[in-house]
């Protein structure tokens, strides 16, 4: 779309919006609400379809899994366009215990009986995919497997859940020494592994099955954008992902510069050896199991029956040798300084580490993140400077364990937690034209506004929220609650930062194969490659107007209606596992915070609808202190690092949110006392985030 055509529709969005036109930004006074939609006007002008292509082409010229040149090269890149567009940027080197990439994929995986026959564990060269052919292509593998060389007999473990296992163990079959195969799906990959492993198996396979993003779904890639039988997902089992294993209580800085780290054998870190592969391979295993068949929904898309054991007559040879040193990583930090408040941060973020080209996962995130780069350092240069300062992060070693940011986060942990305004995640975000996002209660609304204030760019008239607001199904949420598996989560649930992740997505069922590539992106995700420079704005204008406010534009009441929200549907799944809960004062704490929020507001508004005069900076402290009423400084139940007791990722599963976790965990472990401990904790962390507001009300005074 030029870009005239892209500001006359985004002026008549504007215009139509309910939100636009005379009425004041939330947060701001009427005069500070007409600069900042200048700056924003400006600043849509700039992100373009051209520059956005550009930027994703050299970013996936090559494969760069984190602890390569090539990966080096990347953060070069990186480093440049943001100097570029005059921003200051600073390096973070941390020194991670993690596989290196050129060692790591030393693999063998066969059939020993009833036939000998190696497995391929690599994705087939395709004429039309130039980008397949690569030589710096190794095999797939999976970081932070064990070391080992096993020939056992398969047992099939559906998707590795703990559930799965469990029904296994109730129904007589045994997994010890034997080799699980498990299909990816229902859970993070390192949960497979550690079940597998507390289960007593010698080794693990993975493979993603047609019936999950393959012929199932869709045509297979090259034919269609789904993943096709040689297609293969790399990924870490580090379990749970927080940061280097060797430094659980700090930074992960260079050697000589007072990391304490632990001895690796102190590392709870898998034993087993474990493997991935396409689902061509594991047909192979799968169509020669004898064993019975398989119980409801353990089927896969395969053309036969699947079952549970494969007998002494089918044996499989895994072996793995994967050593782990030192490797140096580094983060890339771009920040435009604010004129009034430099030390409250918006910080903006994508990793840039892929495990192979990673077209969409990360670098559409990246390529979003630069064009933000360009849009506010032209807007700083034009007399658009934030008040408060926007940092733009770029995160190594994502793909091993969310290490880069990690680290980060736990170097500057008191910078954040006194300063640290909001973080916004662009992790693969750019793959189709659907909006959708999740975040912090108190980051919704302001995300809904600034998607409403960016045109659709396939949409007519529409913005990017009123078109996704078109495609919704029923009442459902448009926005939902961060879980796991990307970089928001040390910011959010260990530092207490307010946190989101959008996107404009759809399925990218080639998620960390080699066909995550250029060629397929650009006849897959975005043909016409306006959805990052949509996506760029949205993510822009939200940055600018946290930086700009003058009162912290957070939702305040969503607080209370999500809590509600959640501990109804907490209480629906205590009562469907016959759990008792006394949740009462929980009830009363949640209707007393929507009293003071609903205060705050009406207070908040008034003031700046006098234009009032300068916000006292104990107001913007007091915003910024909210979302800590969450955090427990103990962390959750075996979790030191995951300190929000109000959302975690699931401590069984990984990626899933589970919201109320302290509770949730009490209620599935059925410890009456343990959730009448954990219940007045809440009703703590309630009554603390209530004074905590109370007191930003009396600054209006």
């Amino acid at each position: 779309m030029p870009t005239i055509v892209r500001y006359a529709i985004t002026l008549l969005v504007l215009l139509l919006a309910p939100d636009a036109a005379a009425q004041p930004l939330t947060g701001f006074t009427a005069e500070a609400t007409s600069a900042q939609r200048t700056c924003e006007a400006a600043l849509n002008e700039v992100p373009s379809a051209e520059a956005f292509r550009r930027h994703l082409k050299a970013l996936t010229r090559e494969p760069h899994p984190a602890g390569s040149a090539a990966n080096r090269r990347v953060a070069a890149y990186i480093d440049s366009v943001m100097v570029g567009a005059g921003l200051t940027v600073e390096r973070y080197p941390y020194d991670l215990y993690m596989p290196s990439p050129t060692a790591a994929h030393d693999v063998d995986v066969a059939l020993v009986t009833p036939i000998r026959r190696p497995l391929n564990r690599q994705e087939y060269v395709l004429p039309s995919d130039p980008y397949s052919a690569h030589p710096d292509l190794t095999p797939a593998w999976n970081a932070y497997s064990g070391s080992g060389d096993v020939t056992a007999e398969v047992v099939y473990a559906n998707y590795g859940r703990k559930q799965d296992f469990e029904w296994l163990a109730e129904n007589g079959v045994s997994v010890e020494g034997k080799i699980v195969l498990a299909r990816y799906g229902g859970n993070f990959r390192g949960y497979k592994a550690k079940y597998a492993e507390e289960y007593g198996a010698a080794g693990l396979i993975m493979y993603t099955d047609p019936a999950d993003g393959g012929y199932a779904d869709g045509l297979p890639y090259p034919d269609g954008r789904y993943l096709s039988e040689s297609t293969i997902q790399r990924g870490s089992v580090l379990t749970p992902l927080s940061g280097d294993p060797l430094t659980p209580a700090g930074p992960s800085l260079p050697d000589g510069e007072g990391a304490e780290r632990l001895d690796p054998d102190e590392a709870d870190l898998p034993a087993i050896p474990v493997t991935p592969l396409p689902h061509a391979s594991a047909q192979h295993i799968l169509e020669r199991m004898t064993g019975r068949a398989v119980p409801d929904g353990w089927q896969g898309a395969l053309p036969f029956t699947y079952r549970v054991t494969g007998g002494a007559g089918l044996t499989v040879r895994l072996r793995v040798d994967q050593p782990k040193q030192m490797v140096r990583a580094s983060n890339v930090i771009g920040r435009i300084e604010g004129t009034d408040h430099p030390d409250q941060w918006v910080v903006l973020g994508a990793h840039y580490d892929a495990w192979t080209f990673g077209a969409v996962d990360p670098n559409s995130g990246t390529a979003t993140l630069l064009l933000v780069a360009e849009a506010l350092g032209k807007l700083a240069d034009a007399g658009c400077r934030p008040r408060r300062s926007i940092l733009i992060g770029h995160w190594d070693a994502e793909e091993y364990g969310i290490l880069g940011s990690t680290e980060w986060v736990e170097q500057f942990h008191d910078q954040l937690h006194d300063g640290g305004v909001a973080y916004i995640n662009a992790d693969a975000a750019v793959s189709g034209d659907r909006f959708s996002g999740a975040s912090a209660p108190s980051l919704k609304q302001p995300l809904l506004d600034a998607a409403a204030a960016v045109a659709h760019p396939s949409a007519d008239t529409l913005s990017v929220r009123d078109r996704a607001r078109t495609r919704q199904d029923g009442d459902g949420q448009l926005l939902g609650n961060l879980g796991g598996g990307s970089d928001h989560v040390g910011f959010y649930t260990f530092a207490g930062v307010p946190s989101l992740g959008a996107g404009m997505k759809s399925a990218s069922p080639i998620y960390h194969s080699a066909y995550d590539n250029f060629a397929w992106y650009e006849r897959f995700a975005d043909t016409t490659f306006v959805h990052g420079p949509a996506l760029a704005s949205i993510d822009g204008i939200l940055a600018l107007r946290l930086a700009n406010a003058d009162v912290l534009p957070y939702d305040v009441v969503r607080y209370a209606t999500d809590l509600r929200a959640h501990l109804h549907d907490l209480t629906e799944h205590a009562n469907e596992g016959g759990a008792t809960t006394d949740f009462d004062r929980l009830h009363a704490a949640i209707d007393s915070l929507e009293t003071a929020a609903d205060a705050f507001v009406r207070a908040r508004d008034a003031a700046l609808a006098q234009n009032a005069g300068t916000v006292p900076d104990e107001l913007n402290q007091d915003m910024i202190g909210l979302e800590k009423a969450f955090l427990h400084a103990p962390g959750l139940q075996g979790h030191p690092l995951k300190r929000s007791l109000y959302a975690s990722p699931d401590p069984f599963s990984g990626y899933a949110s589970w919201m109320l976790p302290g509770l949730r965990y009490e209620i599935d472990a059925g410890t009456a006392d343990g959730l009448a401990r954990w219940t007045k904790l809440y009703v703590d962390a309630v009554s603390d985030l209530t004074g905590r507001l109370q007191r930003a009300t009396q600054r209006f005074d």
